[in-house]
């Protein structure tokens, strides 16, 4: 990248100047977030309009950041806590109330560094060993009645496209397909939603993939994905939700060519 004040930013592949395009899909492995949230924001630079952008982006990828975006909105979401040190592991897992607890880590994804104790002893063990590996932990409540399942439900453009319901694979919590979970295609209700469009406004996503567990207290948000998969929610939905993307984008740009004619005039 070539980042200047005098209009000459730009950014390069294999040394060639990629120039101008009307828009860009961001699809970022989360083990490349930082360099790749930087590739975002000078497109953005350029005037390319990005389908997410890099705050979004940055937001969502940020586990507690998305869940204190969303609760300070009055969003529904489990009990959590979080910390960097293991002074007052007690204390903690006190937070959410105490074991049965999931226990993450902040950098994780597609399941992997989430783990689920069913005792305090457990939660102490599991919090002291993830702490030698130095990175922030996530507890929240463990939502029994959900038996494994949670939605996973697809915001397009501000309105929802397709959803799908994930269960864990026996002897599993996890619901995520890549564990070896299951999918098929579900009825969300209104309040369901409602509350995955909002999530992905007020995460400044205009893709996103919601996941939503169904609880005693009402569906709460577990977390919000800004480059979520495509298989398998095409799959169970029976959508083409690539092609929904891509119709939004033809109509963003449409409205984006519309306002500079106006402003032209």
């Amino acid at each position: 990248m070539r980042v200047s004040a005098d209009g000459e930013s730009a950014v390069f592949y294999n040394g060639q100047n990629l120039g101008e395009y009307d828009a860009v899909i961001p699809r970022i492995a989360a083990t490349h977030t930082f360099f790749g949230t930087s590739v975002v924001r000078q497109f953005e630079i350029i005037g390319t309009y990005c389908l997410n952008g890099s705050l979004g982006i940055t937001r969502s990828r940020d586990k507690l950041r998305s869940l204190q975006t969303l609760a300070r909105k009055g969003i529904k979401i489990p009990s959590t806590g979080s910390t960097h040190s293991t002074n007052d592991v007690g204390g903690l897992i006190d937070t959410v109330g105490g074991a049965p607890l999931v226990i993450k880590l902040l950098e994780g994804t597609q399941g992997l560094g989430v783990v689920l104790a069913r005792s305090r002893k457990a939660a102490e063990s599991v919090i002291q060993a993830f702490s030698g590996l130095e990175s922030d932990i996530l507890v929240q409540d463990f939502i029994d009645e959900a038996k494994g399942s949670d939605l996973r439900v697809f915001v397009v453009g501000g309105r929802v496209v397709a959803a799908m319901m994930r269960t864990a694979a026996k002897g599993d919590f996890r619901s995520n397909v890549y564990r070896g979970g299951s999918a098929k295609k579900v009825r969300i209700t209104k309040e369901e939603e409602k509350m995955a469009v909002r999530s992905a406004r007020e995460l400044k996503l205009s893709v996103a993939g919601v996941d939503i567990i169904r609880s005693k207290k009402g569906p709460m948000i577990l977390e919000v994905n800004s480059s979520p998969g495509l298989e398998g929610i095409e799959t169970a939905s029976e959508i083409n939700v690539a092609e929904q993307i891509i119709k939004y984008i033809e109509r963003k740009q449409k409205n984006l060519r519309k306002e500079m004619k106006s402003v032209q005039t």
